[in-house]
């Protein structure tokens, strides 16, 4: 298998946008391109994640729509969903075509566009990646996916509603420093409890917005990536799942599939947790973060909480976890958040990620789930 590195990053701004997702996804594959300084025919596959553009943009077959508009209608192309980590697996499947010969440069990334609806329409969209027959029908949505996690893990390890506060105070701070963040305001622990319930003990300062955004990074053989100016090395790019229906899970207070993604990934790499200098995970909503933490390897089950709690997780601290501000104050644009995390985590190991840069970070991971925790992808990254 050939070495493989990223030598071009690009991600729009998150927010509201009146453009369609195949438009943002060639600005931001015109950024990271222009950022690889390399031309677009140079590119030889295109691998791109979108989640509900049928619904909200009554499109499919996105990945040709997307390479027509960069002018490379000649390359293949490839959709992928696999709900939240739809352009991580994007990724990891460009990271096997070149480590495999296939090809040596090739784009993969992921756009989405849902502030064009009304927030029940998304909220229901998104319910579409739980199960139709058994959890649908009951009304069952990620905010409730999520509160029963976080009543798990709170019943097992005693976790409180202010340790995930603080989970969203810190990445509000991070977010600040952000200019491509969604939200650039500083809240408190207390607006935080003092905020609506969305699903008890979940409130509207826990749940990370609905956004608009495309992200794109430009891979390379190391052939080709030697003769970049700071090719940052893919290490490893490991994928797991776990049972779709919530009531098959075993442990509500434990993600299995981020263990065993993060296991197979530090075992790829022959790295450990301790290794790793920055993390961007999936923080859809707090509680998400906390159990992550855990899954990954960075806290022992039940400490997650207190890490936050006690900075140890905040830029400066201990283990930066989302410098970007996550997905809780940069914003999810479902079928980008994979991407814009490897970009983030790029950007960090080139140390360019100025007034947010974790100083001296050598290896990076990212960390994506799918929808009710049944997919999970994990990456590791190196600047040698």
């Amino acid at each position: 298998m050939r070495r493989v590195a990223v030598i071009g990053v690009g991600v729009t701004k998150f927010g509201k946008h009146d453009r369609t997702s195949s438009e943002l996804f060639a600005e931001a594959a015109a950024d990271a391109l222009a950022d690889a300084g390399i031309p677009a025919s140079a590119v030889q596959a295109l691998y791109y994640g979108n989640v509900v553009g049928g619904e909200t943009e009554h499109q499919l077959h996105t990945g040709p729509q997307a390479a027509s508009i960069l002018g490379l209608p000649g390359i293949p192309t490839t959709r992928f969903e696999t709900a939240c980590a739809s352009s991580h697996a994007a990724f990891r499947h460009a990271v096997m075509e070149i480590a495999a010969g296939v090809s040596d440069v090739v784009l993969a990334g992921g756009a989405e566009r849902v502030l064009n609806v009304p927030t029940a329409e998304s909220t229901e969209y998104f319910a579409y990646a739980s199960d139709a027959v058994w959890e649908q029908t009951l009304g069952l949505t990620f905010p409730g996916v999520f509160a029963l996690i976080a009543r798990a893990h709170m019943d097992k390890y005693g976790t409180t509603e202010e340790q995930m506060a603080a989970v969203a105070v810190k990445n509000h701070k991070h977010g600040t420093k952000n200019p491509k963040a969604q939200f650039q305001k500083e809240i408190t622990v207390e607006q935080v409890l003092k905020s609506a319930y969305v699903a008890d003990p979940l409130k509207l300062y826990d749940c990370c917005p609905f956004t608009d955004g495309g992200a794109a990074v430009v891979l390379a053989s190391e052939e080709v990536a030697r003769k970049h100016r700071k090719p940052i090395w893919v290490l490893a790019s490991a994928a797991a799942s776990d049972w779709m229906l919530m009531g098959d899970k075993r442990d509500l207070s434990r993600v299995p599939a981020t263990e065993r993604a993060a296991a197979a990934a530090y075992r790829q790499a022959g790295l450990s947790p301790q290794d790793v200098d920055v993390v961007e995970l999936h923080d859809c909503f707090t509680i998400a973060e906390i159990v992550a933490t855990e899954g990954l390897g960075l806290f022992e089950p039940g400490a997650g909480g207190l890490a936050a709690e006690k900075g140890w997780t905040s830029v400066g601290g201990k283990i930066p976890v989302n410098p970007s501000g996550g997905l809780k104050a940069k914003g999810h644009p479902i079928g980008a958040t994979g991407a814009a995390q490897i970009a983030e985590i790029v950007t960090q190991l080139r140390g360019e990620a100025g007034p947010r840069q974790v100083e001296g970070a050598k290896t990076g991971l990212t960390h994506t789930l799918g929808g009710n925790t049944a997919t999970v992808l994990v990456s590791l990254f190196g600047r040698g």
